[in-house]
């Protein structure tokens, strides 16, 4: 079994045949690098089930258990690929990202805004007509949807509090809010109210069961929704250049001339870059771009009584990136490398990072889609969609911004690393990764309030 489960094995069978898979043409379309991705989710659910059949009296069952309860690929390597894809991206992006901020940073922090507040009211309108007595699942899969896992920590730190709240002021609660938080306790879905169910007061255990379940319930929302949040972007970004008719070369040629920069051999012979030295590749500097933008994803922000926001190793080492690139050179480090280098780089770590998801996440997808979990995946898909489409239209027709850079921000609106990678697949260019970058913190932000918001008046 170890020789099967091997992380090695298992992550380069996936993106091997993920390749094959994503150069298939189907007309105009091809899934390109994020083929790693589906293959991963075959292979996660395959591996998944094949444990799950292991008898308790099998030899092989303890170890099983333990290869799932790791995710079958450890979360480390999901980490590792996240780094060094945001890092080579950032770096590549990093020479046009003040003229891109420059000119988009208004439309941008709108945007960022707007997609996290529209998938919050949708999270809200399915909170409010479903029948389950436990709301949490839905706050979780808001940023299971949108793929932020600051949100996760800001959601699950919220509902913990708020639940402790709801516990301190059980007596003075509505006979339906008393049925609501027993039927959590027992891990009912709903149940009438009556007096048999409804408990006077409740013991040090019930309150303890009580306040796990609703962090459950977050982290199950997030699970299940986190990677339909991610199929649903990758999708958006290969299929709106063909349902919307975006001619993604005239895109670029109009791109440079509102920048600028004209095309790549002018960027390198822009005598404003001559002063920059720029290496093959500098080793050392790439790596303290990581670890720079590590310390900054860890910083904590307060926010008075929203409480604290990081932008995590995403954002951290994205800022790191652009922020370092668009300087050029620090004493003996040479953050302007060469792109083929970089873009081999980012080729190799999203491929990876594709197929680790898969992987990791594969067995959720399907059994959510065959399972009692399917509301729930469907609540995600539609919790996830709206927003996306939202920020589409929004970038798209009344902001005018080019698709090149609307592809990033609306990534970047939905905190996703993984389309990201796809909307550069699609588009051929590095570019949307400076719209990614400008529209990120500020819907880091909102997903962190939205969050909150929802935890407390859901």
């Amino acid at each position: 079994m170890s020789i099967w489960t091997n992380p090695f094995l298992l992550m380069s069978f996936c993106v091997f045949l993920g390749m094959f898979f994503g150069n298939i043409k189907f007309g105009k379309f091809s899934f390109g690098t994020s083929g790693s991705m589906f293959v991963g989710i075959a292979v996660g659910w395959l591996i998944t089930k094949f444990i799950n059949e292991i008898e308790t009296a099998s030899e092989f069952y303890k170890t099983g258990q333990n290869i799932l309860a790791k995710g079958i690929v450890d979360k480390g390597f999901f980490d590792l690929f996240l780094i060094l894809f945001i890092a080579s991206v950032g770096l590549l992006a990093a020479k046009e990202v003040g003229k891109v901020v420059k000119k988009y940073g208004a439309k941008f922090i709108i945007l960022g805004f707007l997609i996290t507040s529209v998938g919050a009211m949708a999270t809200y309108g399915v909170g409010v007509l479903s029948s389950t007595d436990n709301p949490y699942l839905y706050t979780g899969a808001y940023t299971g949807a949108l793929t932020s896992s600051p949100g996760l920590a800001a959601s699950i730190e919220t509902a913990r509090s708020h639940s402790s709240e709801l516990l301190e002021n059980y007596s003075h609660l509505s006979l339906s809010e008393k049925q609501r938080i027993v039927n959590i306790i027992n891990n009912k879905k709903n149940a009438e109210a009556s007096n048999s169910n409804i408990l006077e007061e409740l013991t040090e255990e019930q309150k303890s069961n009580f306040v796990r379940n609703v962090e459950a319930a977050v982290g199950t929302g997030y699970a299940v929704s986190y990677p339909f949040g991610v199929i649903i972007v990758i999708f958006a970004m290969n299929f709106f250049p063909v349902l919307f008719k975006i001619d993604t070369s005239k895109e670029k040629l109009l791109l440079a001339e509102e920048l600028g920069i004209g095309s790549k051999k002018d960027i390198q012979e822009n005598s404003e870059d001559k002063s920059v030295r720029e290496v093959f590749f500098d080793l050392s500097a790439y790596a303290l771009v990581c670890m720079v933008g590590y310390f900054i994803g860890i910083i904590k922000i307060p926010l008075g009584f929203l409480g604290e926001l990081s932008l995590g190793s995403t954002g951290g080492v994205l800022i790191a990136a652009l922020f370092l690139g668009h300087i050029g050179n620090i004493g003996p480090f040479c953050f302007r490398m060469d792109n083929k280098v970089l873009g081999v780089l980012r080729s190799i770590t999203l491929a990876y990072f594709f197929a680790v998801i898969g992987i990791r996440y594969g067995y959720q997808v399907i059994d959510s889609l065959t399972g009692p979990g399917l509301s729930l995946a469907i609540a995600g898909i539609f919790i996830g969609s709206i927003p996306l489409l939202a920020g589409f239209f929004v970038g798209r027709y009344l902001f005018k911004i080019n698709w090149v850079m609307l592809s990033g921000a609306i990534c970047g609106g939905m905190t996703s690393t993984p389309g990201l990678g796809a909307a550069i697949d699609s588009v051929g260019s590095d570019d949307p990764a400076a719209g990614y970058g400008a529209v990120y913190p500020f819907a880091l932000f909102g997903m962190v309030l939205f969050s909150i918001l929802l935890n407390k008046y859901m």
